[in-house]
């Protein structure tokens, strides 16, 4: 029979952790009320119907004439633009969801450490988005085109607008993946996981890695898998000297104390 007297080992736990949970359940709540309240406006203005055609505008213009899209389904006209909304509303609040993100993560990093949040939240913003933009401007009207130039002419194309939103909503987050390249190579320099020496040795390893996943997530033309390997590629680069930059720039000073800053972020 266990002592009655004997310590527990865990007594005097329970409360930070329940603490842990709290705070990850306000971040969580901070999070998805900037997602709702861009919903929101976004429903008002310019509305889901709009959203939907800025969406399906690059195909539709490489339709063939008098072409249209088309719903299988009964409740389709009326959830494939509420999808689309919602996607757009996690786009622009996409600064915010990650700022709750490195927020949550920040008070067990030393203070030096905290230079990197307000960055690599702006980064990580900008690239994604950057991402999805590309997709949307440039790859899908060479995809596009290269499919409708490709169908025979006794076929007349009548796309899925379901279907569409899938195709496009996995080519978004591709694209925008895939241009977060330089945070991951950052970040795993700056802790140390990989060096820079070598990240440089295996460039050439990532390069067919890179078009393995370019093959792999875009559809089978030549356009749309060197549209995403090739940036990717650049932005492994560019990670490499940004990786330099930060590590130099957030090293520890030698009055740094042995303990990570346990004080509460704002």
């Amino acid at each position: 029979m266990a002592d009655p007297n004997k310590d527990d080992e865990l007594a005097g736990t329970e409360q930070p952790f329940v603490e842990h949970l709290m705070e990850l359940r306000n971040r969580l709540i901070k999070a998805v009320l900037a997602v709702g309240a861009v919903c929101l406006v976004l429903a008002l203005y310019p509305g889901p119907g709009r959203l939907y055609d800025f969406l399906a505008a690059p195909l539709v213009a490489h339709l063939p004439a008098g072409a249209t899209m088309i719903a299988t389904s009964v409740i389709s006209p009326f959830l494939v633009p509420l999808k689309i909304l919602m996607m757009a509303g996690f786009l622009i609040a996409l600064p915010v969801v990650l700022y709750q993100v490195w927020a949550f993560v920040a008070p067990g990093l030393y203070s030096h450490e905290k230079k990197l949040v307000l960055p690599l939240v702006i980064a990580s913003t900008i690239l994604f988005l950057l991402g999805v933009a590309f997709c949307y401007y440039f790859v899908f009207g060479q995809v596009f085109k290269f499919i409708q130039g490709f169908a025979p002419k006794s076929i007349t194309a009548a796309p899925d607008i379901e279907a569409y939103l899938g195709f496009v909503m996995s080519m978004f987050l591709a694209f925008g993946v895939a241009f977060e390249v330089p945070i991951v190579v950052v970040v795993l320099a700056r802790m140390g996981v990989v060096s820079i020496d070598k990240l440089k040795s295996f460039r050439g390893y990532f390069v067919v890695g890179a078009f393995v996943v370019s093959a792999v997530v875009t559809p089978p033309d030549v356009v749309s898998q060197l549209a995403l390997a090739i940036p990717m590629c650049l932005l492994y680069e560019l990670g490499i000297v940004c990786a330099r930059l930060f590590i130099r720039t957030t090293k520890a000073p030698d009055s740094e104390p042995a303990e990570p800053d346990s004080k509460e972020s704002a």
